[in-house]
């Protein structure tokens, strides 16, 4: 009969078997203690189900079941058998219904794209937050519980016609582009055979629309005064986009310790910028003044949070409230209504204003951190200038300009910087 002690001398390095050893218990019948050459050990229960057929019932491995607790399941597994059950065969089929649920759900819209974000999206991509809601907002939410590998070119473009039937047909561009991505993954995983975006073309042509929406002083002080209906954390995130000309997920993103308030300038990491290239923004006096302002979470060391832990987010509905305040102070003051804008216009409106103002192109690039431009070729190799003075003045200046528009003050009589060569 087996003992807690003869166990011990069982699986002893010294005495470990050269092949699988089963050494009877002794005291309940059928019940087995085996050992593999490795050292890994488990119990397990031989006995005869109805009709005679041998079967074996793995019990649990060594020495999460001790002695103690194989003898109590082998005798609770025996009363079922004289009952004429048959354990180990409702083990084996439970498990094989577990594998078929598994494998029924593998190709659920919903489970493609949590799978698709976090192992491919995540990897791959610096803005896969975007991704995700991008995908989930318009492809979960209408084929939840559906199978990817029934989903079919028709589908896509239902999809597709109803993003565009709400006025957003560059949105279903953009769905489209991650849709196509993500089932190219799945195909390249196996998971589907077939990507149902083949030969769907995008529903919006894009040609001719060109990136160059700038704000004119009007729309840019529409935009600065709207935002104070939105207050914490849009209000100072879009005036710091004005401001600095910075991308809208490196100041989401900012962190405390990139800042020194006292230097009043901004380093941005290369690995949170999108060239990987790392950049020094000097902080115009309003840029300083709304830092200075704003709330700190304690333990947090990002700048634009609301529960100290994720940078903020939900960018599409701030800007829908946004546009709405200014329509609505556009109307209150008899102003013409803004064109359609995005939150990137800012950066271009910043950097257009700046140029206006003579600042070198080279210097403008320099702030927006643009990896090519007029500086190229055997100079871009050897100059390593980083600009950061002719940065800071500009960035002031700018800072000057936005101020004029915005407190309704004649632009024309800011004094324009000497161009910088």
């Amino acid at each position: 009969m087996l003992t807690d002690i003869s166990i011990k001398s069982l699986i002893a390095p010294t005495n470990l078997p050269n092949s699988r050893r089963e050494t009877p218990d002794g005291k309940v019948a059928g019940l087995f203690f085996i050992i593999q050459p490795s050292g890994a050990a488990s119990w397990a229960l031989r006995y005869r189900a109805a009709g005679g057929a041998p079967r074996k019932l793995t019990l649990g491995p060594f020495p999460a079941f001790d002695l103690k607790a194989a003898r109590r399941a082998a005798e609770d597994a025996r009363g079922r058998i004289a009952k004429g059950e048959d354990p180990a065969r409702e083990k084996t089929a439970a498990r094989a219904a577990a594998k078929a649920e598994r494998e029924a759900d593998h190709d659920l819209v919903e489970r493609i794209v949590e799978q698709f974000v976090e192992r491919h999206a995540k990897a791959h991509t610096r803005d896969w937050r975007e991704t995700e809601r991008i995908l989930n907002r318009n492809v979960v939410d209408r084929w939840r519980g559906r199978r990817l590998s029934q989903i079919g070119r028709a589908d896509v473009h239902n999809l597709l016609d109803a993003i565009a039937d709400r006025g957003a047909p560059i949105a279903a561009n953009r769905v489209l582009a991650q849709l196509r991505v993500m089932c190219k993954w799945a195909v390249g995983r196996g998971i589907i055979e077939n990507s149902p975006c083949e030969d769907v073309k995008a529903p919006a042509s894009e040609k001719g629309r060109e990136r160059d929406r700038v704000l004119e002083p009007a729309e840019l002080r529409l935009v600065w005064d709207a935002v104070d209906a939105l207050g914490w954390p849009w209000s100072p995130f879009v005036r710091l986009l004005a401001l600095t000309g910075q991308r809208r997920d490196e100041i989401a993103g900012m962190r405390w310790s990139e800042l020194s308030l006292e230097k009043a300038v901004w380093m941005l990491p290369g690995e949170r910028s999108k060239n990987r290239r790392a950049n020094e923004v000097p902080l115009s006096a309003a840029a300083l003044e709304i830092l200075r302002s704003l709330p700190r979470f304690e333990k947090s060391d990002l700048v634009f949070t609301t529960n100290g832990k994720t940078p903020i987010s939900g960018f599409s509905p701030m800007k829908r409230r946004l546009d709405n305040a200014i329509a609505e102070i556009a109307a209150s003051r008899g102003a013409a209504p803004v064109a359609p804008w995005t939150l990137h216009d800012l950066r271009r409106s910043a950097a257009s204003g700046m140029a206006s103002l003579g600042i070198g192109p080279h210097i403008v690039e320099a702030i927006l951190n643009h990896k090519s431009g007029t500086v190229r070729g055997v100079a871009a190799v050897y100059n390593r200038y980083t600009y950061g003075p002719e940065k800071r003045a500009a960035l002031a200046a700018w800072a000057t300009r936005v101020e004029a528009i915005v407190s309704g003050g004649a632009t024309s009589n800011v004094v324009k910087l000497k161009a910088m060569s």
